[in-house]
């Protein structure tokens, strides 16, 4: 700590108080009334210290604490009074407490420390953070220079900073207008000592503060997490001929991935586990929203909303693109948000898959009678990019055996300890060989999470959501089409 001495003195607080000042009496019983005295004052001393520390592990209100400050450092030196300022980030520094032996006394020097403390916050400007240890260290530095000029020559000053956290955010002045008053050692660590303590009461409250916002926050994205997780699928649909299988590992509790099965009538969804709703044509989307957490996973609740209600007003998979980034943009555009979004619709009587894509990665197509993969994409940019963006459709026609295979950019950049990423280029090869020798799509799904877990290590989390959602037209389909 630094300190601002203002005057002299010798090695003890009391030894002002000599023989000289008792009366007449011989010198062994005027010892003696010294003795006794400075006994006295030592247990005030130290019940005083005490109190301080009662209330330090007692006080859970900082202003209660820190309004005992000036009194204890005032009395436990015998000086006039006290005063505590305290230095804040924004630049501010403020008079927070004071304490004085009288009345009028107070208000003169509550006067002159005010405009000290005015005076250092109007000549320092907001910096960033990385800069408040040097700011704090030269407010406090122009701060002692203004309460002496305030103050004058009419009072003994000593000051001691209030270190929280290796960074200077005040100081503790401790004065006297007693012209006999000295500043001795024992005095200085007094009240360097009350200094501490007040240094440990800001550390204490400010951690306290962060654990319950912290708490807090983990209760909200406890709350996210789990409204989430209600919104996405918590299984596969059943579709006439299609073998299903999904999973999405997200990086936080609330992540910003995102995929879904989507009936297209209202009858489906009055009866989803009907022979009715299995052969209508059903809807698929993966999409992620950039970045991760609670924002993400709000931007992609509202998507869920929006596009579900798209795909009841019977749209084709351009027009309900189209419609979603006009309605987006003005949501998103001061987010610094977009959104990514792949989105198809099956009908299994034709087994003829139309699709659209807002920049998200292309989904694999395996082809079971060539045994070669291709891209499922059209052109369009992000939703919520550019209103005046165009989108295209296209579709493809499926066979028996066939996979599409969706995903989302976490799995293809998933790193290993070394750095190195997954690539499409080692998802392609994977899924390739899974959909020639595994039997379902969950066998599929298994094998390639199962893959990358080994590829990044298994004790290693992800850094982004993985989503992986597999469609595998059943191979028995085209046999009983030839039956009928």
């Amino acid at each position: 700590m630094t300190s601002v001495p203002m005057s002299p003195g010798s090695s003890l607080p009391f030894e002002n108080a000599g023989i000289t000042g008792l009366p007449d009496t011989p010198p062994v019983y005027a010892l003696k009334e010294l003795v006794a005295r400075l006994q006295r004052e030592q247990f005030k001393i130290q019940d005083l210290l005490s109190s301080l520390g009662f209330a330090l592990r007692s006080l859970n209100n900082l202003s209660q604490f820190l309004e005992l400050i000036p009194m204890i450092a005032s009395r436990v030196t015998d000086a006039t009074g006290g005063a505590l300022v305290l230095f804040r980030p924004d630049g501010q520094v403020r008079l927070e407490q004071i304490h004085c032996a009288s009345e009028d006394q107070c208000l003169d020097v509550k006067s002159a420390l005010e405009a000290a403390t005015r005076q250092v916050t109007a000549s320092f400007q907001p910096v960033p953070e990385s800069s408040i240890l040097s700011m704090a260290r030269n407010a406090m530095l122009s701060l002692d220079r203004q309460v002496n000029r305030y103050l004058g020559d009419d009072f003994q000053l000593f000051g001691t900073a209030i270190i929280v956290q290796n960074v200077e955010r005040g100081r503790l002045y401790v004065f006297s207008r007693d012209p006999d008053y000295a500043w001795t050692e024992t005095r200085q660590k007094l009240v360097r000592l009350v200094a501490d303590q007040t240094s440990v009461a800001i550390e204490n409250n400010e951690l306290t503060v962060a654990l319950r916002k912290k708490e807090r926050l983990d209760r909200e994205l406890e709350i996210g997490a789990e409204i989430q997780l209600q919104l996405l699928p918590r299984q596969c649909p059943t579709i006439e001929g299609m073998d299903l299988a999904a999973r999405c590992l997200t990086a936080q509790r609330v992540g910003g991935d995102y995929y879904d099965f989507i009936p297209t009538t209202y009858d489906q969804l009055r009866h989803p586990g009907s022979t009715q709703s299995a052969g209508a044509p059903w809807s698929f989307a993966i999409g992620d929203v950039m970045g991760k957490g609670v924002p993400a996973g709000l931007i992609m609740t509202m998507m869920r909303g929006m596009l579900r209600a798209e795909v009841l007003n019977g749209h084709s998979p351009a027009q309900i693109l189209q419609d979603l980034n006009f309605v987006m943009h003005s949501d998103l555009e001061n987010s610094n948000r977009f959104v990514t979004l792949f989105y198809a619709e099956y009908n299994p009587k034709t087994r003829v898959l139309a699709y659209g894509n807002a920049a998200h990665n292309p989904p694999f197509l395996w082809q079971a009678s060539t045994n070669t993969m291709t891209r499922l994409d059209t052109a369009g940019m992000l939703l919520g990019l550019d209103m005046a963006t165009q989108y295209c459709e296209a579709k493809v026609q499926l066979e028996q055996g066939d996979t599409v295979v969706f995903y989302t950019d976490g799995f293809t950049e998933a790193a290993n300890a070394r750095g190195e990423r997954f690539e499409e280029e080692n998802l392609e090869r994977a899924l390739q060989w899974a959909c020639r020798n595994c039997n379902s799509a969950e066998e599929i799904l298994d094998y390639t999470f199962d893959l990358l877990n080994r590829f990044i290590g298994r004790d290693r989390s992800n850094e982004d959501d993985m989503t992986l959602v597999v469609m595998r037209v059943k191979p028995e389909v085209q046999l009983n089409l030839f039956a009928s």
